[in-house]
């Protein structure tokens, strides 16, 4: 791995036993600000992202982006030998993170409290999806089901059209792999003052319930909180989605006075702009007023309207449009990596701007078993001893 200098988790070794979305999400956010991350993956197969479809040069793309920055090596750890290198490794690791159902790392042998008899400092992550305690512990579930649990999803969509399927996971990404950057940053700085390693018990139920906030103050005051029936879910013509002439489509957040006062003038109907907070059935008639004014033009055509005029009214962008927007370009929000066998790999780029020690895109998606050696080695093994362990499916 290139030396990633003055960087924030410089020097922080973790050990990632994830796999697919929230886990390797959490641990690519550590690795981009110079987390020395070790992907732990099954001999032969690895972590299932690697194949997924669709693929890009043959690799799953969804590995080439959450994977990049990180190493790999293959561990069977069912066998005494791997579960022997396993505890080499995590005797001076920083962090574990691991995201199997609870108990399933204890009968292992590579939990907790096994890690911790040698390393007292270790910061020890499990992320599941109900967490370690509780009634549906050992319940399978996904992102879905989270938010259905959490009382999101019952919110999303219109009344006629009942619950829709969010197009971003984010029991996995926020409640899941955010709150779990979140957990471990707490802990090493809790280390930091105290010198003490901890468990850190992170699901994902609990993280969408967390995030919330906009819902369930009114539902502890006893006020109407239901589906496509509140200010920021579909009852205001002001915070709304239309249609424009060309099929697309405008997100209208004009949810302040001033900025509905802009959008009304610019539509050429200033007598509707007393009108933003009326009632449920006034709210109706708004809505089918102002759709009916952008059908007679197109997106772009609004657009240049609007251009200057403080209104809140932007595109709906698809994926294409998104990656190439000037703000997100001016962001770096879209860059590249390159990978020896996909080619020129885009990448999303790095959300959290730095300004003294920023995070960095260094290095591709790791091949499957890349570091194995290199590790081992480290670790003082032998080539001969490597060869033995490879030849016994350890490695």
């Amino acid at each position: 791995m290139p030396v990633t200098g003055n960087m924030p988790l410089t020097g922080i070794k973790v050990l990632d036993l994830t796999r697919l979305l929230p886990g390797p999400y959490a641990t690519l956010m550590l690795a981009d600000f110079g987390a020395d991350v070790i992907k732990i993956e099954e001999p032969g197969q690895g972590d299932y992202a690697r194949w997924y479809q669709p693929l890009i040069g043959g690799k799953g793309s969804r590995h080439l982006f959450i994977n990049r920055n990180k190493q790999s090596v293959t561990l069977n750890l069912k066998t005494e030998e791997g579960k022997e290198i396993f505890h080499k490794m995590a005797h001076d690791a920083d962090v574990v993170i691991e995201s199997f159902r609870p108990g399933v790392v204890d009968r292992l042998g590579i939990g907790y409290e096994a890690v911790k008899a040698h390393n007292p400092g270790v910061i020890y992550c499990s992320l599941t999806g109900y967490g370690q305690t509780g009634p549906y512990a050992q319940v399978p579930g996904h992102d879905l089901n989270y938010v259905g649990y959490s009382g999101a999803l019952s919110l999303n969509g219109t009344p006629e059209s009942g619950p829709t399927i969010l197009s971003v996971p984010i029991a996995d990404l926020a409640g899941g792999g955010q709150m779990a950057v979140i957990a471990i940053l707490l802990a090493l700085q809790a280390r930091h003052r105290t010198q003490q390693g901890q468990y850190l018990d992170v699901s994902m139920l609990d993280g969408v319930v967390s995030l919330l906030y906009t819902l369930a103050p009114d539902h502890f005051a006893k006020a109407v909180v239901e589906r496509g029936r509140m200010p920021l879910n579909g009852r205001l013509a002001c915070y709304q989605v239309y249609q424009t002439a060309d099929g697309k489509y405008l997100a209208l957040g004009a949810r302040e006075a001033k900025f509905w006062r802009n959008f009304c003038t610019c539509l050429g109907r200033p007598d509707l702009i007393e009108r933003q907070n009326g009632p449920d059935e006034e709210q109706a008639e708004l809505k089918r007023i102002v759709q009916d004014i952008l059908w007679t033009k197109t997106q772009q055509e609004w657009m240049d309207i609007f251009s200057g005029r403080d209104t809140c009214c932007t595109p709906v962008n698809d994926l294409n449009e998104a990656f190439s927007d000037p703000q997100v370009l001016a962001r770096d929000m879209l860059q590249t990596v390159d990978h020896p066998k996909a080619g020129i790999v885009e990448q999303i780029g790095i959300p959290i701007k730095l300004s003294e020690t920023p995070g960095s895109i260094r290095t591709a998606a790791p091949e499957l078993g890349e570091h194995t050696r290199l590790v081992l080695e480290q670790l003082g093994y032998s080539t001969q001893e490597i060869e033995a362990l490879k030849g016994k499916g350890v490695v």
